[in-house]
């Protein structure tokens, strides 16, 4: 039986995480906390980097890059190494961060290690007191970022940036902690926070291009939980004299974009000349309860949509734009009412293609879509068990699942999940199972992730959930289940652990009905580390409820994030409404492209992230998988290159075009290629004598998509 199974398999599956965490630094003064370690965000010119994992390739190179673009990089730190770096022998190299902090007094870190050891180096660096920690690494699981931020909140000396971020890098300070393209950057007085990487860069080249350099762009990262969010960044900007304007690159998931949306309203009713502000929120257009490629791009229960968060911020007075490319102009217009002038020493790249045309902000008509979105269905980059599989895991745990309660009989919900804007587990608990009433009724009861849930917690929880007014019975039955969901968030490293309940009204056995459990599993956990085999073994075996579809299953063998969009009915009147499909690199450019073309009046197929790192095989992978959708007429290449070169996503297509007969399919490609090696990819594409249609500007790329969708429906 399913139940036993993962029982035996699984029951000794977590080590104990309690351990090896200290409650506390020593050196913390009682009075101190997280906050004040924001200014440590400052860094320029001065800036003593070390980097962790040093000697390793991506460490390398990134090393040599940033150290001849002006950061003061002063050594690094490699696990059993005690000398100088191999291929940087001017430069030394120690086996422990404390080692490299008593010799070197470095201001900042540079984690460059694997995701499976990437929390034990933060740790580390935490235990050295580094004051500010950058971590770039995608697929640290969550469970260990919390153990981290468990930390954080105890201590004032370190200030976190990441996980799954490209970094922070200072424009006006030459000083790069991450692996930002530095061609994109220029100095300036525009300070940028984002959660998307491929969006900063966007974002940062229509800035440069339109002659606007950055101060600070600071990289929050797309995971669920960020050790630096949009509030943290704008208090800094508020205060730095070097940045003049603010630009908020947000995305679906979380709340931060609201929090930020009130932080700013405060701002500006308090101060009498406050700095423009112009953001972007990606992912209008999210398909509910999938994550759109990063950790933390998923809406769920009581969470709003990209939509909403775009209304909360433009209510706030903060000027929105649709496409990174727009932010050039904005800035522009908006700078000089700041009363603050642009730096005189700014670069400018070149215009955006061998026509010169500009992007221009445009005001669109935006489309009808629905301001909340709610947790239904599965998660990609995790595991979800739907009703029967979860049910079996909470029997293991003592907890029998009952029949359905009845309108009648006031269902309820109740869920262990992450709370991101305290960065903690909470208990979510709703005084209604409509998922689309939820919202209003909801409310987070956030707890220490190393102490656990408290009594006041627990009795909050319970008094929301109006068991109060239950039998005693029922109230102990609640509170057991509370306990339990939160072992299984605990033991099976769960990002949302929920059931619905009631209090019967039939008299019977049951002291209080739960039925219908959902739970879903960081996938990080076992892809990155190994953890919970026995539990992710279950994705196939989980059942059509719960199982991708077949072609998004495949993509997963590629590194790749496929989701379709739209009906996949024939009959459905929108059938044939979507007709291009996309292939994009970074989840952030992914989601705003399926945002901007329908904006243009076209309809993608799917959300399809390459990654970060995709290679021409990849980009083949992408091909194939949108060749098997019968409803694409077009394939349109969106690609901004950070770690991925132009010219190799270039070469990618025309080994799509060899290997897969595009030509004889009679399949029109648009392609878009901006950042590292740009001018190289188009060389190979304008050369290639295939049916490509290459563009430097997404505008134009748009409406070459839209134009031949057409065309291959007339014929």
């Amino acid at each position: 039986m399913l139940s036993h199974r993962i029982g035996r398999s699984l029951s000794n599956a977590r080590p104990s995480r309690t351990t090896s965490w200290p409650a506390t630094f020593s050196t913390t003064s009682p009075a101190s906390s997280y906050a004040d370690t924001i200014q440590n965000l400052k860094i320029g010119p001065d800036t003593r980097v070390i980097f962790q994992g040093f000697t390793g390739r991506q460490a390398t190179a990134n090393a040599v890059e940033s150290l001849a673009w002006g950061t003061q990089i002063v050594g690094g730190v490699s696990p059993g190494r005690n000398g100088t770096h191999p291929a940087l022998p001017h430069l030394p190299v120690f086996p422990t961060v404390r080692a490299a902090m008593e010799h070197l007094k470095p201001d900042a870190t540079g984690v460059y290690v694997a995701a499976a050891q990437a929390a034990a180096a933060i740790e580390e660096a935490l235990e050295a007191e580094v004051p500010l920690i950058v971590a770039v690494a995608e697929h640290i699981p969550v469970h260990d970022m919390l153990k981290i931020h468990s930390m954080l909140k105890s201590q004032s000396k370190c200030r976190l940036v990441g996980a799954n971020a490209p970094g922070i890098i200072s424009a006006i300070g030459r000083c790069r902690i991450g692996f930002q393209p530095i061609p994109c950057y220029s100095p300036g007085h525009v300070g940028i926070v984002a959660k998307s990487g491929t969006l900063t860069y966007e974002t940062v080249a229509a800035l440069t291009r339109a002659g606007v350099g950055q101060s600070l762009c600071i990289g929050m990262g797309g995971d669920i939980v960020a050790g630096t969010d949009f509030v943290d960044a704008l208090k800094v900007f508020e205060h730095d004299p070097d940045t003049h304007g603010v630009i908020i690159v947000g995305e679906v998931g979380g709340q931060a974009e609201e929090a930020a949306a009130e932080w700013i309203s405060h701002y500006k009713k308090r101060c009498p000349n406050p700095k423009p502000i112009a953001a972007l929120v990606a992912g209008k257009l999210a398909k509910p309860g999938y994550v759109m490629g990063h950790a933390g791009a998923w809406a769920g229960v009581a969470e709003n949509s990209a939509e909403h968060k775009y209304r909360r911020l433009q209510s706030a007075g903060v000027v929105m734009v649709d496409h990174p490319t727009q932010f050039g102009k904005v800035m522009r217009e908006l700078l000089p009412k700041s009363s603050k002038s642009e730096g005189a020493n700014q670069t400018r790249m070149s215009q955006s293609g061998p026509n010169g045309q500009r992007r221009q902000y445009h005001t669109y008509h935006r489309p009808s879509t629905s301001t909340r979105m709610v947790f239904k269905s599965q998660q990609r980059r995790s595991l979800h068990l739907p009703a029967a599989q979860a049910s079996d895991l909470l029997l293991t745990h003592g907890v029998r699942t009952t029949r359905e309660a009845t309108g009648i009989e006031a269902p309820r919900l109740v869920s262990v999940t992450i709370d991101r804007s305290s960065r903690e587990p909470c208990f979510l608990v709703c005084q209604t199972a409509d998922l689309d009433q939820a919202h209003a009724s909801a409310k987070r009861i956030p707890f220490d992730f190393r102490e656990g849930p408290s009594a006041h917690a627990v009795s909050s929880a319970l008094e929301h959930l109006g068991m109060n007014r239950a039998s005693d019975a029922a109230r102990a039955a609640a509170q057991r289940l509370l306990s339990v969901l939160h072992e299984i968030f605990m033991a099976h490293e769960g990002t949302a652990i929920e059931a619905k309940i009631a209090v019967p009204g039939d008299g019977g056995t049951d002291a209080l009905l739960v039925y219908d459990p959902r739970f879903t599993f960081d996938d990080a956990a076992f892809r990155s580390c190994g953890r919970h085999p026995a539990l992710h073994a279950l994705r196939d075996a989980a059942g059509a409820a719960s199982a991708p579809d077949a072609d998004e299953r495949a993509a997963e063998a590629d590194g790749i994030i496929y989701v379709k969009l739209g009906p996949a009915d024939k009959d459905d009147p929108d059938y044939a409404r979507y007709n291009i499909g996309t292939v994009v690199n970074g989840a952030g450019l992914a989601l705003n492209t399926v945002d901007a073309l329908l904006l243009a009046g076209a309809r993608a197929t799917n959300f399809l992230d390459t990654g970060g790192k995709a290679t021409a095989e990849t980009v083949k992978a992408g091909f194939a998988l949108l060749l098997a959708d019968a409803r694409v007429r077009v394939i349109f290449v969106n690609v901004f290159g950070g770690l991925t070169l132009g010219d190799m996503i270039a070469r990618g297509v025309l080994l799509a075009f060899r290997e897969l007969q595009l030509e004889e399919r009679g399949m029109p490609v648009v392609v878009r290629i901006r950042g590292t090696n740009e001018a190289e990819g188009q060389r190979i594409l304008a050369e290639s004598g295939l049916r490509v249609y290459a563009f430097d500007g997404f505008d134009e790329a748009a409406a070459k998509c839209v134009e031949l969708a057409g065309k291959a429906e007339r014929l």
